[in-house]
C-alpha cells in the first residue's frame, strides 16, 4: 500500500483534551469570555482564529500570550493516544507528516511529552496563512513529502480537520467513537491501530472511491 499518512496531533496522536480545556477555561475566566462556547468551537482550530471570534481586539494579544504560556507549561501533562506508538512504529521512515493547528514549539513539546517521535515534516500554525478547515496545511505537507494529495491519507478527530482533509482532496479517516460524530469522513475508525486495515480494505475496492484508484 503505497500511501503517505498526514496526521493531526491533538486528539489524534496526543490526548491533550484536559490540558486544552483547562487552559481555555482559565483564560476565559480571566478575560470574561464564554468558556462553554469557546470549548465548542476551539477543537482543531488555531488559537488566533478562536481568539478573534470570542475576544475583543484590545485584549487579543494578551489572551494569545497567556494561552501560549499555560499550554507550554503543561505540555508534559499530555499522553499518547491509544495505539499511537504502535501505529507510528509500523510506518516506513518518511511515510508520514503531522499537520496541526498548534504552534511548532508547543506541538513538538507535546509529542515529546507523550513519548512520540517528531516527524521530519511537521506543518504547524506558524507555517500556514490559513488554518483548518482551509486545506493549505495538508496540501503543504503532501508537497513536502513529494506526494500528490491523492496519494495521501489524512487522519483526523475533529469536523474542522476532516473538512480540511476533504477540501485538500485526500482520503480522510476519522478517529471517533462513532461514525455519526464525523459524518464527512470517508471512513471512521475507533483506534489508530485500525487505520491501516480500513485504508487497505477501501483501497482493495470494497466501496472505494475514485481517489483510491492509484492504491489498488
Amino acid at each position: 500500500m503505497d500511501v503517505s499518512f498526514l496526521l493531526d496531533i491533538d486528539g489524534t496522536l496526543v490526548d491533550s483534551r484536559n490540558v486544552v480545556e483547562n487552559t481555555w477555561r482559565e483564560v476565559a475566566a480571566q478575560f470574561r469570555a464564554p468558556a462553554d462556547a469557546i470549548l465548542m468551537a476551539c477543537h482543531g482550530r488555531r488559537d488566533e482564529d478562536v481568539v478573534a471570534e470570542f475576544f475583543p481586539p484590545q485584549v487579543r494579544d494578551g489572551v494569545l500570550g497567556r494561552i501560549a504560556t499555560l499550554e507550554q507549561e503543561r505540555a508534559a501533562e499530555v499522553v499518547a493516544m491509544p495505539g499511537a506508538q504502535q501505529f507510528l512504529a509500523g510506518l516506513p521512515s518518511g511515510a508520514w507528516a503531522a499537520v496541526t493547528s498548534g504552534s511548532r514549539r508547543l506541538m513538538t513539546a507535546r509529542l515529546r511529552g507523550a513519548g512520540l517521535p517528531t516527524p521530519d515534516v511537521l506543518i504547524a500554525a506558524d507555517d500556514v496563512r490559513r488554518g483548518k478547515p482551509d486545506p493549505e496545511g495538508y496540501l503543504t505537507a503532501a508537497a513536502r513529502l513529494g506526494r500528490r494529495i491523492e496519494e495521501c491519507v489524512v487522519v483526523e478527530d475533529s469536523p474542522t480537520g476532516v473538512a480540511a482533509g476533504r477540501a485538500a482532496g485526500a482520503f480522510v479517516v476519522g478517529l471517533a467513537e462513532s461514525p455519526d460524530r464525523l459524518p464527512e469522513a470517508d471512513v471512521v475508525v475507533g483506534a489508530l491501530t485500525d487505520v491501516v486495515n480500513a485504508v487497505r480494505t477501501r483501497g482493495d475496492g470494497a466501496g472505494a472511491g475514485e481517489a483510491f484508484a492509484p492504491w489498488r
